[in-house]
Order: C-alpha cells, then structure tokens, then sequence
C-alpha cells in the first residue's frame, strides 16, 4: 500500500509546533512561541576586548546585533577603549559599562592595583558608563573590601548598577555596603543552581542577573529544566539575556548564542519572555528598546 505523501510544513510552522506542543500544563498564558524568532534582544554581557578589534571590527560588531536582532548591548570591554569605541560609532545601539581591567591588571589581580579607584573614577569622569563590571570576586576570603566597598558608594552614588562575576558571598557583601544598590549578578551565579539564585532574588529585590553561559542548564530536551522555567517566571522582572562574548570563539558563535536564548525564551509566558528579552532592561537603563534600532547606529 502507497502512502500519501505529506504536505510540507514551514519550518516557522515546525519550530512553533514544538514549542506549543510542549507547553506546560500549568501555565495560563499563551507563550511566546514563534514571536520568539524576531523579538528585539537587549544583549546583557557583550565584551569588545583587544583580541576582538582585529577579527571584528566596530561595523562587524554592529552588523552581527542587526542580524541577531540585539537591538542593544550593555558592553564593557578589557581595556575600556573596547568599549568606547563601540559606543562611539552607535550610540543608540551600546549601553558603556566600564570595566576595571586595564594595562596588566586582569581578573586575578586588579584589585591589588593601587591605582584603580583613582581609574575608574577618571573613566567615570570621562565617559557616560552606566555601569561598573563586569568584573571576577571569586571569595571574599583575602580580596580589598575596601576597594570593593568604595566601588558600592560609587555606583550607589551615580545611581548606576555594578555588574559581578562571584558566588553569592560578593554579592551580599555589595548589599550590606550599599543597601540601596543594583547588582547585576553575571551569568546568574555561573553554577548556582535556581533554589539558590530564588532566595538570593527573593532577599534583594535589586537583584538582576544575566543569563550568559547558563543555556544548557535552562534547556531540558524539548522543554525548560523545571526548577529554572519556575525561577524565570517568579523572577521574570529580573532576569537579562547574555551572550558573553569573553574570547573571540564567542563571537564566532554569536548567532548560534542568541538563537539558543530565543529557543528558551520562546518556551516562556509572552509577559515574562518580554520582560527578560528587553523590558528589565528598558527599566534598568531607561532606553527604549525595540525593533526600530535594528539597521540603526
């Protein structure tokens, strides 16, 4: 017997059936589903370090957000000219954060830099960051509180949020120094798992974290890992996508990044999905973040 051969189906059409097929039975709200392939992207982790001129110019740069539709990027770069450069040649499109590194002062030791509070404030002075970070506490144990410390005021002072690469220890420590400060924890801890980044969030509600390097653990198969679909639901106001471009190889895969933020983004309730895509972020910054910026500087 000769089966009829089937139609074909659109892969939009493929892409969509999977997601809505799957959708969790707890959930009221239409997801967001397909829309997830062209909803604008706030990209909350970008660095435009040294290694990356070369390879990626400015334009280059600019070009992969327009077809990614990342309509805006908060960057900071090593040393910070990355980063002022991208924000040079678009403005509307780049959103300064500073980072401390600079000259031979890295990740293993720029706070034993004598220097560096006297940096950051020359750059601060210089440039409109609207951010500090991001930069690596691994423990508290041994590291300048004190600069830590002057680095809280700062940011308090300026309205403006730091941005930190640690486990949850710096992060409580920027809290008890300036309670009224706006932490962006980087890569949601990196392996803090969601109970753990629930509570912190739930004790701070100046709490945001971007979601770089955490992919393979919100994706589950064909669905969302539970314990991670229900923390980006509860906390669906403080969560920001992240690609974290930290060596060129990143940006060799900038497409397949955001393509795989968009999968789990698509598998979330539209409101929560937009709030992390782009609306914490237009809250955050104050910048209006939409698809009109995509082919814009």
């Amino acid at each position: 017997m000769t089966r009829a051969k089937r139609p074909s189906v659109p892969r939009s059409f493929v892409f969509a059936g999977l997601l809505l097929g799957y959708a969790s039975p707890v959930l009221a709200e239409p997801l967001l589903g397909d829309d997830a392939r062209t909803i604008p992207i706030f990209d909350a982790h970008v660095h435009y370090s040294e290694p990356a001129w070369g390879p990626f110019p400015p334009e280059t740069v600019i070009a992969l957000f327009d077809r990614n539709r990342v309509a805006m990027a908060l960057v900071s770069s090593t040393p910070d000219e990355g980063t002022i450069t991208l924000w040079q040649l678009a403005p509307s499109r780049v959103v300064p954060e500073l980072r401390p590194y600079h000259g031979d002062w890295d990740k293993a030791d720029w706070m034993s830099s004598p220097g560096m509070l006297g940096y950051l404030n020359e750059r601060l002075a210089a440039y409109p960051h609207e951010g500090i970070g991001e930069f690596h506490v691994t423990a508290m144990e041994g590291v300048n509180t004190e600069l830590l410390a002057a680095i809280a005021r700062e940011a308090a002072a300026r309205g403006i949020p730091v941005h930190v690469h640690s486990e949850a220890g710096p992060v409580e420590f920027f809290f008890e120094t300036e309670p009224g400060i706006t932490v962006i924890w980087a890569h949601a801890g990196m392996t803090a798992q969601p109970d753990e980044i629930g509570a912190m969030m739930d004790r701070h509600p100046r709490l945001y974290a971007d979601t770089s390097i955490r992919h393979t653990d919100i994706i589950a198969g064909r669905g969302l890992d539970p314990g991670w679909e229900a923390l980006l639901i509860r906390h669906s106001d403080r969560f920001l996508v992240g690609s974290d471009t930290w060596v060129n190889a990143q940006w060799e895969r900038y497409d397949r990044i955001i393509a795989a933020s968009r999968l789990w983004l698509a598998r979330l309730p539209r409101s929560a999905a937009e709030r992390i895509a782009n609306g914490n972020a237009e809250a955050l910054f104050g910048r209006e973040i939409s698809e009109r910026l995509i082919g814009r500087r």
